[in-house]
Parts: C-alpha cells; sequence; structure tokens
C-alpha cells in the first residue's frame, strides 16, 4: 500500500508529455501516515506473532507429553513381555504340580492297600486271640478237674486268657483305626487321583477335586497369558502410530519456528518503520512517550552518576551480575548487590511516568540482561509463599525478563527503541502493547534501559 509510492513507471515508447502534477501531500501529513500505518502493521503482526508463539508453546508441550506416553507405552509392552514370560512358566509350573500330584495319588494309593493288609492282619491277630481265649478257658476247666494237681496250670491257663483278651481288644481297636485311616485316606486319594477325575459316572463328581482345582488355575493363567499377548498387538500398533503422530508434531513444531520468523521479521520491519517516522522530527503518537522516556532515563543515569561519585554504592556494586537466587520464591526472584539502592531511587523517577498518559501501563529501569531490581509499587510486593498466581501478577520486582523485548530493551544504545509486542495479562486475557526505551548510562558505560510500556 506505502511501497506504491516508490514504485517506478513502466516504461513507454511513446513521448511523454508533462501535465501539471497534482499537489503533494505535504511531508509532515506523509509521515505521520506512515507512522500510523506502521503502528498498524505492528500491531497485526504483534497480535499474530502471539497467536503463532502460544500455538507453539502447546504444540512443543503436546510433543512433549506424546514422547513421554510413547516412552511409557514402550515401558509398558516390557510389562507385558515380562508377563507372558511369567505366564508361560506358570503354566509349566502349574503341569509339574499336577504331575507331583499324581505321583503323590500313586503313593497314597499304596499306603491305602498297605493299610488293608494291617487291617487284615489285625483280624487274624483277633481270631488267634478268640482261639487262643477258647483253648485257655478249656485249659483251665480241666485244672480245676484235676484239682490240688492241676492249680499251678490253671493260674497259667487264666493269665493267657487275660492276655488272648487283651490281644483280642487291641487288635480290635486297630483294626477300628486303619478302618477310619482307610476311609479318609481312600477320600484323598479319590481327590486327587487323575483316573478318578478322567473316570465317567458319580465317580467322575467325587473324584479328582485337587486336578480339577489345579486345571482352572491353569485356565486362569491361559487366560492371562492370551489377554497378555493380545494386548501386546494392541499396544504395537498404538505404538506404530504415537511415532507417526510424533513425527508430525515435530513438522508442525518446525513449521510453527519458521512461522515465527517470518513474524519476528514482519515486526521489526513495523517498528523500524515507526522508529523512522519518529527519528524524522515530526510529531507522531509515539513520540510524547519517545521523549518522556528519553527525559526519565537521564534522570536515572544523573542519580546513579551521584550516588558512586557519592560513595553511596561502587561502580563494581551498581554493575553487579552475580543474580543470587532467593530460596522459596516462585517464580523465581534474585538478589544483587544494587536492589537496595534500586529501591531508594528509582521509584521517584518511575511512578512519575505512570501518570503523564492513562495509555501507560508500566515504567521500569532493566539492566542489561532484563533484570528488574524495583518494579512499580502495585506490582513490587513481596510474594506469598505457595500462591504461585498471586505472585506472578503481583511479585514482578526482582524477577530476570529475558525475553525478546526485555533484552532488547535492557541492551539498547541508541537515543531510543520503540517495540510493539504482546502481553500476558492473566486469564487468558491479552493486550498489544508498545514500548519505548531509552538506555542509561553511569559515566559513559552502559548499564541498561528505562522501559516505557503503553496501550494503543
Amino acid at each position: 500500500m506505502l511501497m506504491s509510492a516508490f514504485r517506478r513507471p513502466a516504461a513507454r515508447t511513446e513521448p511523454v508529455v508533462l501535465e501539471e502534477p497534482a499537489s503533494p501531500p505535504a511531508a509532515s501529513e506523509f509521515i505521520a501516515q506512515l507512522g500510523r500505518q506502521a503502528s498498524s502493521l505492528g500491531r497485526e503482526a504483534a497480535e499474530v506473532r502471539g497467536v503463532l508463539d502460544d500455538t507453539h508453546k502447546i504444540a512443543t508441550s503436546q510433543a512433549q507429553a506424546l514422547h513421554a506416553l510413547a516412552q511409557q507405552l514402550q515401558e509398558v509392552v516390557r510389562a507385558q513381555a515380562a508377563i507372558d514370560q511369567e505366564t508361560q512358566q506358570g503354566l509349566q509350573a502349574v503341569a509339574q504340580v499336577g504331575d507331583a500330584v499324581q505321583g503323590v495319588g500313586t503313593e497314597v494309593a499304596g499306603i491305602v492297600d498297605s493299610l488293608r493288609q494291617v487291617s487284615d492282619a489285625a483280624g487274624q491277630i483277633t481270631k488267634i486271640a478268640l482261639q487262643t481265649r477258647l483253648v485257655a478257658f478249656n485249659a483251665s476247666v480241666e485244672a480245676k478237674r484235676a484239682g490240688e494237681a492241676g492249680r499251678g496250670f490253671g493260674v497259667v491257663a487264666d493269665a493267657v486268657k487275660d492276655l488272648a483278651a487283651q490281644v483280642e481288644f487291641s487288635s480290635k481297636q486297630i483294626a477300628g483305626t486303619v478302618a477310619q485311616l482307610d476311609t479318609r485316606i481312600a477320600t484323598l486319594a479319590r481327590e486327587i487321583s487323575r483316573e478318578a477325575h478322567e473316570a465317567t459316572g458319580q465317580g467322575a463328581q467325587e473324584g479328582g477335586a485337587v486336578h480339577r482345582a489345579i486345571e482352572k488355575v491353569a485356565e486362569g493363567v491361559q487366560r492371562i497369558h492370551q489377554a497378555s499377548q493380545a494386548s501386546q498387538q494392541v499396544c504395537a500398533g498404538l505404538g506404530g502410530q504415537m511415532g507417526s503422530i510424533e513425527g508430525e508434531m515435530r513438522q508442525t513444531t518446525k513449521a510453527l519456528d519458521v512461522a515465527l520468523g517470518r513474524t519476528e521479521t514482519f515486526l521489526k520491519i513495523s517498528e523500524e518503520l515507526a522508529e523512522g517516522a519518529a527519528e524524522s522530527g515530526l510529531e507522531t503518537e509515539d513520540t510524547p512517550y519517545i521523549r518522556a522516556v528519553q527525559e526519565a532515563a537521564g534522570q536515572i543515569s544523573a542519580l546513579l552518576e551521584e550516588a558512586v561519585r557519592s560513595g553511596a554504592i561502587s561502580a563494581g556494586d551498581l554493575f553487579d551480575t552475580d543474580y543470587r537466587a532467593i530460596e522459596g520464591t516462585q517464580p523465581q526472584q534474585h538478589l544483587t548487590r544494587f536492589v537496595a539502592l534500586a529501591e531508594q531511587l528509582f521509584p521517584q523517577v518511575q511512578e512519575k511516568l505512570l501518570s503523564m498518559s492513562d495509555k501507560v501501563v508500566f515504567c521500569i529501569a532493566a539492566d542489561r540482561n532484563g533484570y528488574i531490581a524495583c518494579h512499580n509499587r502495585q506490582y513490587n510486593h513481596a510474594q506469598r509463599p505457595g500462591d504461585v498466581a498471586w505472585n506472578t501478577a503481583n511479585c514482578r520486582n526482582k524477577r530476570i525478563f529475558n525475553d525478546r523485548t526485555g533484552l532488547a530493551s535492557g541492551r539498547n544504545t541508541r537515543p531510543f527503541l520503540l517495540q510493539t509486542y504482546r502481553r500476558d495479562m492473566g486469564g487468558g486475557r491479552f493486550i498489544v502493547m508498545k514500548e519505548a526505551a531509552a538506555p542509561i548510562t553511569v559515566g559513559g558505560k552502559h548499564w541498561g534501559g528505562l522501559r516505557l510500556a503503553f496501550r494503543f
């Protein structure tokens, strides 16, 4: 639009008839128009750059989250592979338990047979004892008939009879105990016997309980094994898809980087045009702020030079860049050796510029690295422990603002610098501002810059 005024006329072969040109606009009007359009261009460029910057941050955050998720998915795949291996070993262990239980069943069946032999032997003992009692009884009767001659034999016969009675009683107890053991062990044998489980009819319902339990365990482990394999396949597919998405996110981030670079170019062009209009010496809408920040920067320079001259601070302490973090602050705050002096001297200059217009947002002095020792009073509070949101909005002192605008203003050595940017006001609210900055020098050495931000 503006460049049309600088275009060369197309080549012509016909003689040019010179006509009386229309009265050109006054130079001041043209420069004023140039300044307004540069300001408008800068505002739009700052808006676009801000949106792209936000989008870039979101895309970067999403790419990082996606990368972390992909790593976690790999951990899940590895865990599932371990589960798969463990379930395979579990299936083998269950099979071994089944074989071992079958071996126990065989041994138990042998014990049942041995107990039955014991029971049979006890039965034989009972019969022998009974016969012995009968023989002893008959001997006792005959001894009594023999009178005095058979008395000793009768005593022996009675003792044998009593002993036979005890043997009969004991053998019957053994037989009863063996019968109980036989019943219990036979039941155990049926429960752990695979043959009983594989049988048909009523035996299949009553026997093989242990093997049925083992088979249920084996079935459960098998289901876990199958589910693990299925999950591995799903995760493998997700891993491939996430890899593709991650690649696309990287391409998107690169494209946003390029776009940010382009908007930075547009923004610089607009700022240079606005500065050119202001440097022309003609009055523009930015001139009052430029003039004010230059005058105020000169005042701060004078105050600092006087402080060094009077011995209130040494030159080394004034130019201190050993930023010492204040423990427990969030956002992070720092101390330097000139903080106390800044809090004493800067407010008298900074606060005065806040009242020059309702468009002024802040006025702060920054050193060459963007460090703000003392902010405006409304943002110069002590932090509240744990209240990050409040601290971020209200405790902007003793902080380093080394973003594009902050560093450029702090390191500028030209008579003034004019910048345009979008500022985050919190709560999803943004405003586009301009900032005029002028250098602060002490003893001919560049200390930093005074930043004066104002709305359009």
